[in-house]
């Protein structure tokens, strides 16, 4: 792996699929039955790096899986969206990374209480030995975090009822398990170079995510450079039937695949 120059930052899917990821158990659907590696999805995650920090955004329960193909390495933060396990599933993978010392975590309110309720044990007054060391921080919307030489802006959308955290990480923007935003947050998601935003299924609507016109409206509403989505299940079809059919700028993302953000 080259090195980045510090103004750099690469990401890499970590997992792109939907809360049961693709194939899903059982289903002999064209989609789950494909030999194609890019329709092979675990569950949501990215790996931010520049060429001095290292930040994960969610960690589901297929983290482990995840990190093993990957350079063992310290990471500087861990970003939680929200509490749902397919996006916190994998907490108590975060073990290994502890040889480097205690590891961040940031999530809201809601999801931090939600951790204390899912693994009490991580953060325990007499924490057993081998448990991970965590260090939670709690985020507010809109209060730039800072992770070394990055700025971390937190941003509030909606996932049905449940309010989810999505972050702008200079050029970038991430967001997952979206179904709508308010008015007010659009204009810290202005004039990304790159937004990462879910997209369910081609179809009808969904109570609490988007389809796939639904982020490509949205990717148009605000003027991304490049979009790439995620969270899709296996109703969404073939990773090249649907990146014959997007425009140009808006890509179907699939694990494993690394982009350079400028």
């Amino acid at each position: 792996m080259h090195m980045m120059n510090m103004e750099k930052m690469r990401l890499t899917f970590l997992g792109t699929g939907t809360s049961v990821g693709v194939p899903a158990i059982g289903c002999r659907c064209r989609t789950c039955q494909s030999t194609d590696q890019h329709d092979k999805r675990l569950r949501c995650s990215a790996l931010v790096e520049t060429a001095s920090t290292r930040m994960v955004i969610d960690v589901g329960p297929d983290f482990r899986q995840q990190m093993m193909p990957l350079p063992f390495r310290k990471l500087d933060a861990v970003l939680l969206t929200h509490i749902h396990y397919d996006h916190v599933g994998g907490i108590d993978d975060l073990r290994p990374f502890c040889q480097f010392g205690e590891v961040n975590v940031y999530a809201d309110e809601l999801t931090a209480e939600g951790l204390m309720h899912t693994v009490p044990y991580c953060f325990a007054e007499n924490r057993y030995p081998g448990a991970p060391a965590i260090r939670l921080h709690r985020v507010k919307w809109h209060e730039v975090l800072r992770v070394n030489e990055l700025d971390v802006l937190p941003l509030q959308v909606w996932h049905g009822k449940l309010p989810v955290t999505a972050y702008r990480i200079g050029g970038l923007l991430y967001i997952t398990d979206m179904s709508m935003i308010d008015e007010t947050e659009l204009d810290y998601c202005r004039n990304v170079d790159t937004l990462v935003v879910n997209a369910l299924r081609f179809g009808p609507p969904h109570h609490s995510h988007q389809t796939v016109d639904d982020a490509v409206a949205f990717a148009r509403g605000i003027g991304a450079r490049q979009t790439f989505l995620i969270h899709c299940c296996h109703d969404i079809g073939l990773h090249a039937e649907v990146n014959a059919q997007l425009p140009d700028d808006i890509r179907l993302a699939y694990d494993g695949q690394q982009v350079e953000i400028g």
